[in-house]
Formats: structure tokens, C-alpha cells, sequence
């Protein structure tokens, strides 16, 4: 878990806060940089939530996720492209966007339970993460979105494989090796 020493009361609030406030700045950028698919673009998002369910835990990253659904819902322009409000979560990447929440939850606690101390663990972890993502984004869009499960498949599942590969791989990758060098320096 990010700063994990013993903190309380106010001092606990304002770690949360400047958490969160960093968390969902990241998951703003990570936002824009996107390539732009017909119904929803690919994002670096995903490498970003898993990362911060890893590093955060999964009642911190769960947090995070949600704050900044609210930061979308409120109409701040934290979405991919130049966009916010209740469009992009009722829309085409509402089932990815939803599904964020649920994979913070998995990857954060696993991580709780030692899986983020092993790059084959976390990449198993984010693995995980990555199916309840696509499979929320893939149950919205066949039957929320009534693309049908044969054309979701093939643009909301096939186009997010490789990439998904690589950003786990390149998150199971940078969470301990993050953690050695901060564990070094304190």
C-alpha cells in the first residue's frame, strides 16, 4: 500500500486525500492518451487503475476509481478525449468505466494479500483485473448498448487483447520494482 506508515486521524485524511487527488490525475492523463476504435477508444486507463488497486489496496483504490467517475459525472473533462459528464458513462465505455471500480477491488486485494510482492502474482492479479474489465465492457455493450454478443466481442473484446497483455506485463513489472527502489531509499 502507498505510504504505509502508521498514520491517524487527520493525518490519515489528508494522506487519502492527496492519494486520491494524484490517483485520478493519473487516470485523467492516462485518459488522453488514447487511439481512437469506433465504439471505444484504447486508453492507457486500464494499466493505471490496476496499478492503483495494486498500490493503494482495494478500499483506497476503490476510492480513487469512484472519485473520479464523480469528476467525469460532474462534467470535468477527465475522460478520453476532451469529455465529462453522464454520456460517457451511459454510453458505448460505460461498462469499462463501471468496471474499473470492480477491477480496483480484485487487483487491490490480491495485493493486500501478498500478490503485489511477486511480478508473476500481480501479473496474475491484473490479469483478473483486465477479464472483469473487458467482460463488463463486453456485457454492456452486447446487451446495454444491444450490439449483440458477436459484434461486441469483436470490437469491444478482440481490439483490447494485445494491449492488455502488454500493460499487464508492464504493471506486474513496475509495482515492485517501484517498491524495491522506494524501499531502498527509506
Amino acid at each position: 500500500m502507498a505510504w504505509p506508515q502508521p498514520a491517524a486521524g487527520f493525518s490519515l485524511v489528508l494522506r487519502g486525500a492527496v492519494l486520491i487527488a494524484l490517483g485520478t490525475a493519473l487516470l485523467t492523463l492516462s485518459a488522453k492518451i488514447n487511439l481512437p476504435l469506433p465504439f471505444v477508444p484504447m486508453t492507457l486507463q486500464t494499466l493505471v487503475v490496476l496499478v492503483i488497486g495494486a498500490v493503494y489496496g482495494w478500499r483506497l483504490g476503490c476510492t480513487t476509481i469512484i472519485a473520479y467517475l464523480a469528476e467525469g459525472a460532474i462534467g470535468l473533462p477527465v475522460f478520453a478525449g476532451p469529455v465529462g459528464g453522464l454520456a460517457p458513462l451511459m454510453g458505448p465505455t460505460a461498462g469499462y468505466l463501471w468496471g474499473f471500480v470492480a477491477a480496483a477491488f480484485v487487483t487491490g486485494w490480491l495485493s493486500e494479500r501478498g500478490w503485489d510482492r511477486s511480478v508473476p502474482l500481480l501479473f496474475v492479479a491484473m490479469a483478473l483485473g483486465h477479464i472483469v474489465i473487458l467482460a463488463a465492457g463486453f456485457g454492456w455493450l452486447a446487451f446495454g448498448m444491444k450490439l449483440g454478443a458477436e459484434k461486441a466481442w469483436l470490437v469491444g473484446i478482440v481490439p483490447f487483447l494485445a494491449g492488455s497483455l502488454v500493460k499487464n506485463a508492464l504493471g506486474a513489472a513496475l509495482v515492485p520494482a517501484t517498491r524495491r527502489l522506494f524501499d531502498r531509499r527509506g
